[in-house]
């Protein structure tokens, strides 16, 4: 009877103190957790610094609406011989020739590409940022995932400990009395094999937990130590499936990013109609040259030139361009649909996890207690003789069994609200209240869209 109420007080102390007891003066906590993978992942720091690549392609669109200027200095030596019909002598030398000239273009109309690259290239910003949500829910995703794993496994790891414990003071107390002839050998060699098998389990659950901290320092960036109780985020998520539904084809980033993406492609296709257009531009030009010849000193000549270039036939590239790029534009339209069907089919099936983990819990919590009063009773049975020591044993492992079962659906409850909370669209620091600066791609976007020069980063590099 000692043994039983050391497995059971150990088991209950594991579960709460891992899911749902106070938390401790200097835990780790889950949303510190995630704070520490928003900063310092370096997936999404990576994907960060590719949504800033992304946005110097508008201001490299908007540079067709500027004048093009141009700086050409020229120097060198030239040998002439002239023969002056009125002298009897040639005229000769070896002069030093000396330029320089100037020459501003500027593009008046270019059947508006410009104004569509430009269009396209904000567009693309638009759907790198919404690819930069994706990847920031995902590691939020990874980090909660995580953070779990690893109260579940250290939970476990502490129940098989305790049961381990058990089934050796379990062991002592049967041979004890196999040596007074109350057991046979049979009853020992049960024991031994059940002390075993809770052994075998034990090592196994210790290698669950070193490969889960393994995991928990690269998703995170830390050991765990002291990890506080994880809750579930309910609280962010709509009330009923249908506004679910409803809300992630409008926020979830995977699906507006294919929106971008079908904007991208519709101007592609008018920048390639536009190849078609004529191109008007004008062009000044200004110049002067030193000792051109012996008898000329200097020549200054300036020049304005408006040019019309109208395409009449460039071999058929351009009318190929046009019909591949519908063709993408096309695809991608599908790709939308296929989308946003993927992203219904993941949040049913986040939403239906959710819903059976609550059930889960509650069942898997009347099957600890059911196994408490079960075994209690067969140990009380067993003293009166009339149970054998394998019912106690099995009644043991069956208790083992709900208390891992406990842990497991705790951990799923709680993971399966954050996948909801992902498929959604709404896995992100500014909903789940997290205590960290967060990253605006906006930002580097403003500071780079009107620069005409400089090749400085805006942080100094």
């Amino acid at each position: 009877m000692h043994g039983v109420k050391l497995f059971t007080g150990v088991a209950v102390s594991v579960l709460l103190t891992a899911l749902a007891g106070p938390t401790p003066a200097l835990a780790d906590t889950i949303e510190a957790a995630l704070v520490r993978s928003y900063q310092n992942n370096p997936q999404l720091n990576a994907q960060r610094a590719q949504v800033r690549s992304t946005d110097e392609n508008v201001p490299q669109a908007l540079s067709g609406y500027r004048p093009k200027v141009n700086v050409t200095l020229g120097t060198g030596y030239q040998y002439q011989d002239i023969q002056a019909a009125q002298k009897a002598s040639p005229i000769n030398g070896v002069p030093q020739s000396n330029s320089a000239s100037l020459n501003v273009t500027q593009t008046l109309y270019n059947g508006n590409q410009t104004a569509n690259k430009t269009r396209a290239a904000e567009s693309q910003v638009s759907g790198s940022r919404e690819a930069l949500r994706v990847l920031e829910q995902t590691v939020l995703l990874q980090a909660a995932t995580v953070y779990m794993d690893y109260l579940r496994d250290a939970a476990t790891l502490e129940v098989q400990r305790s049961n381990v414990r058990v089934l050796e003071q379990t062991l002592k107390q049967t041979r004890d009395r196999f040596n007074v002839g109350e057991v046979t050998r049979t009853d020992v060699a049960q024991s031994e094999a059940q002390l075993a098998a809770g052994r075998t389990q034990e090592l196994t659950a210790e290698s669950n937990l070193t490969t889960t901290r393994a995991n928990f320092r690269r998703i995170i960036g830390n050991e765990p130590v002291a990890l506080a109780p994880g809750s579930p985020v309910d609280r962010f998520l709509p009330k009923t499936l249908p506004s679910a539904v409803s809300l992630s084809l409008v926020e979830n980033p995977n699906v507006t990013a294919s929106m971008y993406g079908i904007d991208v492609n519709y101007l592609q296709v008018k920048i390639n109609e536009g190849a078609l257009l004529p191109t008007v531009t004008v062009q000044a030009a200004v110049s002067t040259a030193y000792q051109q010849t012996l008898t000329v000193f200097r020549t200054n000549t300036a020049s304005a030139i408006a040019t019309a270039s109208i395409p009449i036939f460039q071999g058929g590239a351009e009318y190929s361009l046009i019909r591949q790029s519908k063709e993408n534009l096309a695809q991608q339209r599908l790709n939308l649909e296929t989308t946003r069907d993927q992203t219904r089919a993941n949040l049913v099936q986040a939403w239906g996890q959710l819903e059976a983990g609550k059930a889960q819990v509650q069942s898997a919590q009347a099957q600890v207690t059911a196994s408490e009063i079960a075994l209690n009773g067969v140990r009380e049975e067993a003293k009166a003789g009339q149970r054998t020591t394998l019912d106690v044993l099995n009644a043991q492992q069956a208790l083992v069994n709900a208390r891992v079962a406990l842990v497991t659906a705790q951990h799923d409850r709680v993971v399966a609200s954050y996948s909801v909370l992902s498929a959604v669209g709404r896995l992100a620091p500014q909903v789940l209240g997290l205590n960290t600066t967060v990253y605006d791609p906006s930002v580097h976007y403003q500071q780079v869209r009107d620069s005409w020069v400089g090749v400085r980063t805006p942080d100094g590099r």
